[in-house]
């Protein structure tokens, strides 16, 4: 009975295996890239590359959509060619991934070069990444964003704390190694909480001045050191609002590169109805209101360029379909539709 349970046992370990095993090998084959450098630089010669320009990437417009092209090592050394000291510039690049096919994916960034001459070569331009992010394929979103953060924080991280001196990349970019004082640096994530406030009935959405005129979204700020995600919830919406939570719960988590790299923890807080009234900190926001449900309805169908009305006026519009905000706003409406 003991072999038969043994036997059972081990094909359905198999087949677990096996339906995992493509993500599993894929994860195993990049940490394999970060910690052996002769093997990522042979993977530099097959693998493809995304560029960047002053941490903007390069996309090609091709019709109405905008496209994130995968060049492969040889389109780059040919584009680098065109400038000196083509080989060390492929040695900047940053590992960023790679296909299930286990061809890798580098970023780099050629900021230091005349960009209109990649750009009439490529047939393409380098694009602001805000720009970049809502007007390409979804699947590129995340990468292209967390490519850049890479890329600059190695351009922020050349010098060592302690030392002064020089720090060195390994060659996936995985980190960097001062060798005067033998300390080793790793990219780092900060976490941001982005809450959706609500009354039960209505939700709260904000604005900063440096928005686009109209957008509303939800309240957001850094962790401080030492606050868990539910005390720094807390803190910010009576911060910002003057308002207490009395409970939330936790949505969903996005990458973020601005302003440099966060980890975005999305929640939704409730505060209570007879204890609403807003008290705005006006050194962080422009304005902050609560919005109700047909607000939120017709909000979800404006675009920004819909947004201006014939006197001059904004109306409210929310974050697109890739921010976080979106779909927070997007379950406290399914909530209140339920």
């Amino acid at each position: 009975m003991a072999a038969v349970y043994q036997a059972l046992h081990r094909r359905v370990s198999s087949l677990v295996c096996r339906l995992h095993s493509t993500y599993v090998r894929k994860m195993r084959y990049l940490n394999q890239l970060k910690e052996d450098d002769s093997l990522c630089r042979q993977a530099q010669a097959s693998g493809t590359f995304y560029l960047f320009h002053n941490l903007s990437p390069f996309l090609q417009k091709v019709g109405k959509k905008y496209l994130v092209p995968q060049l492969s090592a040889a389109e780059t050394r040919r584009v680098l060619e065109k400038f000196p000291e083509a080989e060390q510039w492929m040695e900047r690049s940053v590992l960023v991934g790679c296909s299930d096919e286990h061809r890798p994916r580098f970023a780099l960034d050629l900021g230091a070069l005349d960009k209109s001459v990649i750009e009439s070569e490529l047939q393409g331009s380098f694009t602001d990444l805000r720009k970049a992010l809502f007007v390409v394929d979804r699947e590129d979103s995340p990468l292209l964003a967390s490519a850049q953060s890479l890329l600059r924080w190695h351009d922020s991280h050349q010098y060592c704390s302690r030392t002064g001196q020089p720090t060195q990349k390994n060659p996936a970019g995985s980190k960097r190694v001062c060798h005067a004082s033998g300390v080793t640096y790793y990219p780092q994530m900060s976490p941001v909480v982005i809450t959706l406030v609500s009354d039960g009935s209505r939700c709260l959405l904000a604005r900063q001045p440096s928005f686009p005129p109209g957008m509303f979204t939800a309240l957001s700020g850094f962790c401080d050191l030492g606050e868990n995600v539910e005390q720094a919830v807390r803190r910010e919406v009576a911060e910002e609002v003057g308002l207490e939570v009395e409970s939330l719960r936790y949505s969903a988590s996005q990458h973020w590169p601005f302003p440099s790299s966060c980890l975005m923890i999305a929640c939704h807080a409730l505060v209570a109805a007879q204890r609403a009234e807003i008290s705005m900190d006006t050194l962080e926001l422009e304005e902050a209101r609560w919005f109700g449900l047909e607000e939120i309805v017709e909000g979800l169908k404006r675009q920004p360029s819909s947004s201006k009305q014939d006197d001059g006026s904004i109306l409210p519009w929310f974050p697109p379909k890739q921010a976080i905000a979106h779909q927070l706003i997007r379950e406290w409406l399914q909530q209140q539709t339920a």
